[in-house]
């Protein structure tokens, strides 16, 4: 083998095959399609999913669920979570829950709940608040501020007629 040899056989620009232009040309009658079957007719194409007739893999599968694309995403906080990390006349907030580790994913509305004690005057900002977190906020001298937020969608609310 020589050095000129190496490129022999690369053709840089290939011409395409043009089927069904006759005998002359090694793809007439048939235009390499075989004889007869189902891809040799015109029009032949299929589904991704088709395996042969026998019932596909996504029909014989369990569909089971539902994704609602439009519900709105709430994260809870416990007060006894808010005696644990803050101190006496700390400001609570998304963003410093959001730095203490507290609620970390990405949501829509922050709710905090009434489970555990408190006994430290905070000052609560948050989307929503349970009858008894409000209650022990109040209590342990500390005070809530209701941010705005989404609302839940009420459906269906049917107007008095009149």
């Amino acid at each position: 083998m020589n050095i000129h040899d190496v490129n022999e056989g690369i053709v840089k620009y290939k011409k395409r095959k043009r089927i069904g232009r006759g005998p002359g040309s090694g793809h007439g009658k048939t235009a390499a399609r075989g004889h007869n079957g189902q891809r040799s007719r015109s029009g032949a194409s299929q589904l991704v999913v088709f395996e042969g007739g026998r019932m596909p893999l996504v029909r014989r599968v369990p569909k089971r669920g539902f994704n609602n694309r439009f519900a709105v995403t709430v994260v809870s906080v416990n007060v006894g979570d808010l005696e644990s990390v803050f101190d006496s006349g700390a400001e609570v907030t998304p963003e410093s829950l959001k730095a203490n580790n507290l609620a970390k994913q990405n949501y829509d509305v922050l709710k905090i709940l009434g489970d555990g004690e408190l006994t430290k005057g905070l000052t609560v900002s948050a989307h929503r608040f349970s009858a008894s977190a409000r209650e022990k906020i109040e209590k342990a001298g500390g005070k809530v501020i209701e941010l705005p937020g989404k609302k839940p969608v009420v459906k269906n609310k049917q107007k008095p007629k009149g």
